[in-house]
């Protein structure tokens, strides 16, 4: 997402530019709902007492933690390790200790909420650099079926939009921290900017 606001703001200050798991419009739809499910579910949580606690509240914690997952999974490579329902039930469990143990529930707050002004649609045709952007197929926070990736990608001036199919290896949003995925398109990217 920053890519896209660096590349409109300092258009002559990079080299090259490589947004992942991301669209370059306003946080709305799904996307805003689920975000707000989970701001709105800690600050219901009486521990949370108005971000004064003592304690973290770990009722709303739990339910942020319940959406994370949801929106960060991918369903064919979470069926592939859990394929049955105590093996699914056994790693939930393993997520929610370790995910909760580091959660700051205002930091979370912040975290979720920090995308509420972002919107670098308006001024895309001002980023001048090479672009390329990668989304995955089974992206639930970025879906291809919206159709908005293709749109915006035609109003960059030097840009290519590339969609990761699905596959048993994919991880849904998280497919851009693996970089066997995009790996070549980044080499293809450095080679077109020259570095």
């Amino acid at each position: 997402m920053h890519a896209f606001v660096w590349g409109e703001t300092y258009p002559g200050f990079m080299d090259a530019l490589m947004p992942m798991a991301c669209l370059p419009v306003q946080i709305a739809g799904r996307n805003r709902q689920w975000r707000k499910m989970l701001m709105d579910a800690i600050k219901a949580d009486p521990a949370w007492n108005g971000g004064e606690y003592s304690t973290q509240p770990q009722q709303g914690l739990r339910t942020a933690t319940d959406l994370l997952l949801l929106a960060g999974s991918a369903p064919v490579w979470e069926q592939k390790r859990f394929g049955t329902r105590d093996a699914a039930d056994a790693d939930l469990e393993s997520y929610f200790k370790s995910r909760l143990a580091g959660l700051d529930a205002n930091d979370l707050l912040y975290q979720v909420n920090a995308s509420r002004n972002y919107n670098p649609s308006p001024q895309l045709e001002k980023i001048t650099a090479p672009v390329m952007w990668i989304n995955s197929s089974d992206d639930f926070i970025n879906p291809p079926g919206l159709g908005i990736a293709e749109q915006e990608a035609k109003r960059l001036k030097n840009g290519k939009f590339l969609l990761i199919p699905e596959n048993e290896q994919t991880r849904g949003h998280g497919t851009h921290t693996w970089a066997v995925f995009w790996k070549p398109y980044l080499q293809e990217l450095l080679e077109k900017s020259g570095r």
